[in-house]
């Protein structure tokens, strides 16, 4: 009855470490984008819908927290109706507030 209880606990205690390395290093890919090449909102993008302090937030999140699991497409890869489509599906999955999901679809639609 030993065995069992000892084998039990340190097999529990095994996966729960192996289940919070996988998780702990499930997005940690390095980011191979060129975040250079990536559009840079200015002025003359500001819209009805976005300000120049919405694009630029939208670019900050878009490359600290979409680039952490996947390459960086350029916002110019989808429609901006794919784009409205795309962000709400992943913001959960990068952790992103209803505002900085807001923000990014700001920025890759150019606040369209």
């Amino acid at each position: 009855m030993e065995f069992r209880n000892f084998f039990g606990r340190s097999f529990l205690a095994v996966l729960a470490f192996i289940l919070l390395a996988a998780m702990l290093s499930g997005c940690s890919k390095s980011l191979s984008t060129n975040t250079d090449s990536l559009y840079k909102p200015a002025a003359a993008d500001v819209t009805s819908t976005a300000t120049l302090a919405d694009l630029e937030a939208g670019r900050t999140i878009f490359i600290n927290n979409c680039g952490r699991c996947h390459n960086l497409y350029s916002p110019d890869s989808y429609a901006p109706s794919n784009w409205k489509t795309i962000i709400p599906a992943m913001a959960p999955r990068a952790g992103l507030s209803s505002t900085q999901a807001s923000q990014v679809t700001k920025y890759v639609t150019r606040g369209k």
